[in-house]
């Protein structure tokens, strides 16, 4: 019998080196994991969790993830924000901890690990939800942003809304529909925020049936026509969760992925992390 795919989840993972706070909130954190081994210092990676913005997923479950690439020697930080579900969850505060984050991890990093997190913006991993936000952060702050690998992103938040994925996640998240709420669908919603000038690469297998990849499909069109530099990278055997598991046969494309994007960094040298 097949494993279950949502397995990674719940599965353990080691604990993290440190925890810092970008912010007063109790949610307002991250987890850091050191690189291995004693390489140079390389631009920090920073996961940005899924869970279609709700309280009842949190960071840990990409702590398998995030402990893989460390091991590749990457510096990680697995950010994590207030949710809905929460007080003060949701519009704007799940948009604007991310945000806030992503622009201050660098420096508590580098604080937390010296020598081993490269002085420049950070490459953003971001699954799912948290692809929607890693593609947000770039539109909204590009000079924070090295590089966005967007794993299954909730990339259209006015199709993902007529979907209804995960039963109202996206009116959860902005307060209501696209006719409800337009101004906050025209500050939230990659689709509306195109173009985006960080580069993204978008990786979505054909057999998710938790944002279908006809998101990422138009998406990554439409980010194209605009001049935005985005690419996308379709799996045929994958589902939703296989992009954020170690073990499974979509994580080399992951890899292959953030190591483009580590490599095109100015300053960087090309000799990125192995498998």
């Amino acid at each position: 019998m097949p494993a279950d795919p949502r397995a990674v989840l719940t599965r353990p993972a080691p604990a993290p080196d440190a925890t810092v706070a970008y912010g007063d909130h109790p949610d307002q954190v991250a987890d850091l994991r050191r690189p291995a081994g004693d390489g140079p210092a390389r631009p920090l990676v920073v996961v940005v969790h899924g869970g279609f913005w709700r309280a009842e997923y949190d960071r840990s479950h990409t702590g398998p993830m995030a402990a893989a690439l460390a091991a590749l020697g990457h510096p990680v930080a697995q950010v994590e924000y207030r949710r809905t579900g929460q007080p003060d969850g949701g519009w704007p505060h799940t948009l604007t901890d991310v945000l806030a984050g992503v622009a201050a991890l660098p420096r508590l990093a580098a604080a937390e690990l010296p020598g081993r997190v490269a002085g420049v913006p950070p490459i953003l991993v971001g699954h799912s939800a948290g692809g929607h936000l890693a593609l947000y952060v770039a539109a909204h702050a590009p000079e924070t942003v090295g590089g966005v690998l967007a794993l299954a992103p909730v990339a259209d938040l006015a199709e993902a809304y007529r979907l209804d994925l995960d039963s109202g996640a996206v009116a959860a998240l902005l307060g209501g529909g696209p006719a409800d709420v337009p101004d906050r669908y025209a500050t939230a919603d990659p689709s509306a925020l195109v173009p985006i000038r960080v580069r993204s690469v978008v990786i979505h297998g054909t057999q998710d049936r938790q944002v279908p990849v006809a998101i990422s499909r138009s998406w990554v069109a439409a980010a194209r026509a605009a001049g935005s530099p985005a690419t996308l990278v379709e799996l045929p055997e994958c589902e939703h969760f296989g992009l954020i598991a170690p073990d499974s046969a979509a994580w080399p494309r992951v890899l292959d992925a953030l190591r483009s994007l580590h490599d095109d960094l100015p300053g960087i040298d090309a000799a990125s992390p192995s498998r």
